[in-house]
């Protein structure tokens, strides 16, 4: 697949990213590359192949969950750097 400089324009564009007329060049070379290769991918038979989930063939231990013993309001403010009573005091976020 041939990646013209109108795409290449356009991709930056939504990207936010700036190209001089040289590296458009060269990055429509190396786009077009890529999906030549990806191209190559869909060639490959994958009809016994069974779908991933992970890449890991390790299997998590899950434990069944159990209450235990909780905080009381008291000692979970405890060692907040700034509270309002009974409450967590943070820095405002918005505007």
């Amino acid at each position: 697949m041939k990646i013209n400089k109108d795409s290449i324009k356009k991709i930056a564009h939504l990207a936010r990213l700036e190209f001089d007329e040289g590296s458009a060049e060269k990055m429509s070379k190396d786009m077009s590359q890529i999906l030549d290769w990806v191209e190559q991918l869909n060639e490959v038979d994958t009809s016994n192949v069974e779908p991933l989930t992970t890449m890991s063939s390790e299997v998590n231990d899950l434990r069944e969950d159990k209450v235990g013993p909780l905080l009381d309001h008291e000692a979970g403010l405890k060692n907040a750097p700034k509270r309002d009573s009974d409450f967590f005091r943070v820095p405002k976020v918005l505007e």
